[in-house]
């Protein structure tokens, strides 16, 4: 039996579109509900076992509840812990509040680190080269300024260190928009893409990944790897820190533990900016993860499956199957959508938004496909170079 080319791809988007309703119905059953998924207690630790940590936050200008986020840290249940905030121009905004958090919280071991020299291009990793400078403690745990945690974090993210086989503990993150539309649609792009594929990766056995969310290491281990000058050419300098210590042998750990992003980005241009940077570095250290995303923008598939469906005129058993594959998609479409929300006025709010969502995700993959360079905090970061230099762990 031979098939002509119009068979073969109409064969070929059946098969797209039934992968879609499958990846979708995974995602939904791995994504724990928003609702009950609390920052769950650890279990009980002598004190003796629990090791003083220096906190690394780099700054960088006045960021809606930056205040808020970063008091966070102020309130840990840790017995001993640094709180190092860096800066790289002392006219940064950025300043003022950290002031406010030194004034705050006296109790707590809070440093200003203000220092403008430039290590490479990565100017994040610039900043964190001149706070490890000031850390003094045998753990350290980075953590981006828009993360928000709870009273337990320190002790949670630290716990499987002890374990001197672990080389890294990340953490994935549920996120809150703070504004209005555009910062909704970007906060599904997490909750609803981002998070659930890296839940079906992980439950998949991979543990390539590391999150700016939160990275904890020995300091010894982060000294052994070259320390932050390691990375300070790299685009995805999170994932590549954690990629170092997977190449000396010892294990990342996706902690229990889940924290609070914010997305801030308040119109089209800048979530567009945003998200495809965030694409575009999936792309340099993924290739072929990347060339594969297309089937986890689930509305589109599920549009062409119903079209689809609808074209075949009799019903026989490819139109069957599509319409118990749109059907059994749009249900866990929905269901994924429940379980990132966590009110359900959110649910309702943004139910709308989410044929939206998958839509304009398929199109930053397009856009994300080409270009050689991302756009962070106003530089220009090269995607090309970041592919070569991944490619021999420098």
């Amino acid at each position: 039996m031979t098939f002509s080319p119009a068979e073969l791809w109409d064969g070929l988007l059946v098969a797209l579109c039934c992968a879609a309703t499958a990846y979708v119905i995974v995602a939904a059953l791995k994504l724990p509900s928003a609702r009950t998924l609390m920052k769950r207690p650890i279990g009980a630790r002598e004190a003796g076992t629990i090791e003083p940590v220096s906190v690394l936050k780099p700054l960088c200008g006045d960021e809606p509840r930056l205040y808020e986020n970063l008091a966070t840290f102020c309130k840990q249940t840790h017995p001993c812990y640094q709180l190092l905030f860096g800066v790289s121009s002392s006219a940064d905004p950025a300043i003022a509040v950290v002031r406010r958090l030194q004034a705050a919280f006296p109790e707590r071991d809070i440093a200003l680190v203000v220092d403008s020299r430039v290590h490479g291009h990565n100017l994040k990793v610039s900043n964190l080269i001149n706070l490890a400078a000031r850390a003094k403690h045998p753990l350290v745990v980075l953590a981006d300024s828009d993360i928000a945690v709870a009273p337990d974090y320190l002790e949670a993210v630290t716990a499987p260190l002890a374990d001197r086989r672990v080389g890294i503990v990340t953490c994935l993150y549920h996120a809150k928009s703070v504004g209005g539309f555009w910062t909704r649609v970007g906060a599904q792009f997490i909750n609803e893409w981002f998070a659930p594929s890296v839940r079906i990766a992980h439950a998949g056995g991979s543990r390539s990944f590391g999150f700016g969310a939160t990275l904890a290491l020995r300091a010894s281990v982060l000294a052994d790897i070259g320390g932050f000058d390691a990375l300070k050419d790299c685009l995805a300098d999170d994932y590549w820190l954690a990629e170092h210590t997977r190449q000396r042998g010892m294990t990342t750990v996706l902690s229990e533990l889940v924290v609070d992003t914010d997305v801030i980005e308040p119109t089209f241009g800048a979530l567009w900016l945003r998200e495809t940077r965030w694409l575009r570095t999936i792309r340099s250290i993924n290739p072929l993860g990347f060339a594969f995303l297309f089937i986890t923008f689930t509305s589109p598939w599920l549009l062409a499956g119903l079209l689809l469906a609808t074209h075949g005129g009799a019903a026989t058993v490819r139109e069957t199957v599509l319409v118990a594959s749109t059907a059994l998609g749009i249900v866990a479409r929905v269901g994924l959508h429940a379980r990132a929300s966590r009110e359900p006025g959110e649910f309702w709010r943004d139910l709308p938004l989410v044929p939206l969502r998958d839509a304009l995700l398929a199109a930053q993959w397009l856009a994300a496909a080409f270009g050689s360079h991302v756009v962070w905090r106003g530089a220009r970061m090269p995607v090309v170079a970041q592919i070569a230099e991944g490619s021999d762990g420098s």
